[in-house]
């Protein structure tokens, strides 16, 4: 039985970890303590689990007094780094959400604490243990494609999914490091593990035109404003049944609106990026982010000294019957169609993962049950590599991280610039 403590309390941290926590790996771990700067969202624990989980108001007194096997760090992006170096400090092993933290000076101090205490630091890639994921992993594994000369890989947001980070504290770059640190970090994280690569050199370019203040008519926030009864993008955030208990209810104590208007003129990342990174064995690759697309998912293309595979996940926004595409062109010509079927791929990974649940499909297409059970119930092996250590946090932010220097300087900016890793 391992011995849990979670800092911070919000909605992925509850839906992805404590309410499932307490449920389907109940027999192998324990919560002994949650911390949030907000008492009464870190109260919701209790709350929608409807379990005794004890709530510290220091997280320091929270590790004295529960002396717990490993934390689980949930804060906004930013902050990730202060508790990950408390705890591998103390003597515990960290799992994180990605990503890992925001920038190079806090990257290199973790990276640093991890060595020197010689705990144990993972990071919650969840985007690799979705069946569809996996199987490209496989694909590319097998040599199909031969050695990977290009990429290009295109990633859209819809407006619902894309919208709700500009009314958040992700808004701002000073909290989430901007989109290329808190959402393409999956998908630079991704691309490092489907190539078997490391990133060398990135170029990059991004603009913000579609939210922002790019209309006059708007508010702080949608609750109070003048125009919400024409507005596309309204949200009513009372009465939502779990994110009104989780946040409005919980306003009076830190003031975070989750309902902030898209078109404030505080906002200050990107809403579109163009990316260009150069591998360490010469693979090269056009990276894109749309963060207002009318339909969600993505299509990517691995051009390779023996053909090209086409990859497409289209999530959301069109309707069809296979969401799921793979198509290889061969260098005879040949194009050959992959069948997916989610419910028949059960990866090697995690077969010896006890008591897991492969039909379960509730967080991120399933990916979070799987990652949960090789997370806290452990496998006997790993052979695709689906659980991500601090080098893979590294230099899926390291990606992310050069664009914002690239943007930022107006340059081609190396990784050997910031991050150890230099072998």
């Amino acid at each position: 039985m391992k011995k849990c403590v979670i800092v911070g309390i919000g909605q992925r941290s509850l839906q992805a970890y404590v309410i499932p926590l307490t449920k389907e790996l109940a027999d192998c771990v324990e919560i002994c303590g949650v911390y949030d700067l907000n008492h009464k969202r870190a109260a919701c624990a209790a709350k929608f689990t409807g379990c005794d989980i004890p709530v510290f108001d220091d997280f320091d007194t929270m590790l004295e007094e529960t002396r717990p096997d490993v934390v689980l760090v949930t804060t906004i992006d930013s902050c990730h780094d202060e508790y990950i170096i408390k705890a591998l400090e103390f003597g515990c092993d960290v799992i994180t959400e990605k990503p890992m933290t925001t920038d190079d000076m806090k990257c290199n101090a973790i990276l640093e604490a991890e060595k020197r205490t010689g705990k144990d630091l993972k990071v919650t890639f969840n985007a690799r243990f979705r069946p569809f994921y996996t199987r490209v992993k496989e694909l590319m594994d097998s040599g199909i494609v031969g050695d990977v000369l290009s990429v290009h890989f295109e990633w859209m947001l819809g407006t619902k999914h894309g919208g709700d980070y500009f009314r958040r504290w992700h808004r701002q770059r000073k909290n989430s490091g901007s989109l290329l640190i808190h959402k393409s970090t999956h998908h630079f994280d991704l691309l490092n593990w489907w190539i078997n690569d490391e990133p060398e050199a990135v170029n990059a370019f991004g603009s913000l035109r579609f939210y922002g203040p790019t209309r006059e008519e708007r508010g702080e926030r949608c609750l109070t404003c003048a125009y919400k009864d024409k507005c596309e993008f309204y949200f009513d955030l009372p009465t939502d049944e779990f994110l009104g208990q989780l946040y409005y209810e919980n306003e009076d104590v830190d003031g975070y609106y989750r309902d902030r208007c898209i078109f404030s003129d505080e906002i200050d990342i990107e809403d579109s990026v163009a990316v260009n990174i150069k591998y360490k064995k010469g693979t090269v690759v056009c990276y894109t982010l749309t963060a207002y697309s009318p339909y969600e998912g993505c299509k990517i293309v691995f051009n390779g000294s023996k053909g090209r595979l086409e990859v497409d996940h289209i999530r959301t926004g069109i309707n069809s019957e296979n969401p799921y595409s793979i198509r290889l062109y061969n260098a005879l010509g040949e194009e050959i169609k992959y069948n997916f079927k989610k419910e028949e791929i059960v990866t090697t990974a995690v077969q010896s993962a006890n008591g897991l649940t492969r039909d379960n499909d509730t967080g991120h297409g399933g990916s979070d049950p799987l990652m949960r059970a090789m997370l806290f119930r452990g496998v006997s092996s790993d052979p695709l590599g689906h659980i991500a250590n601090s080098r893979a946090g590294a230099y899926s932010i390291g990606i992310g991280i050069a664009a914002n220097k690239s943007m930022k300087e107006h340059r081609q900016v190396s990784l050997s610039e910031f991050l150890p890793y230099t072998d």
